[in-house]
């Protein structure tokens, strides 16, 4: 019985270093030229008619917060995947602090998911792409 014991903690050990360091790799490694083209900016000036329409993810971040370049790859990949069913789009709150204020960000990355410019869900910190996709997908 012991021995199940010690396999199952090197078992999980193991898991956690390699994800620890696929993801630490991902943030050496970004680039945010390598993001998608799918998607899009938005300023304090854009954000509302950005919005306005349809479904829209919006990532509020800065580009010295490092939990915010880990979920970059992330987007990227959903941004692709939900492509003429819902919006990916950015805003950074460094350079946009009306709208950052104006919905409370306090923590970031914080991602809200708007319908037809109604917010409808909020997360914050890094999320899977499972998740975000959940959640877009219950709001189409």
């Amino acid at each position: 019985m012991n021995y199940v014991i010690w396999i199952v903690l090197l078992a999980t050990l193991a898991y956690l270093v390699f994800n620890t360091v696929r993801r630490y790799k991902q943030l050496k490694n970004y680039n945010p030229a390598d993001e998608s083209n799918k998607i899009h900016t938005l300023t304090d000036d854009t954000f509302d008619k950005g919005i306005a329409k349809g479904l829209v993810l919006v990532d509020f971040w800065a580009s010295w917060c490092a939990p915010c370049r880990m979920m970059a790859p992330i987007l990227s990949e959903l941004a692709d995947e939900v492509d003429g069913k819902a919006v990916v789009a950015k805003l950074d709150v460094d350079a946009n602090k009306k709208k950052a204020a104006q919905f409370g960000i306090r923590s970031i990355p914080t991602l809200i998911l708007f319908k037809d410019g109604r917010q409808v869900k909020q997360f914050t910190g890094v999320k899977s792409k499972q998740s975000l996709l959940k959640a877009i997908q219950e709001h189409l």
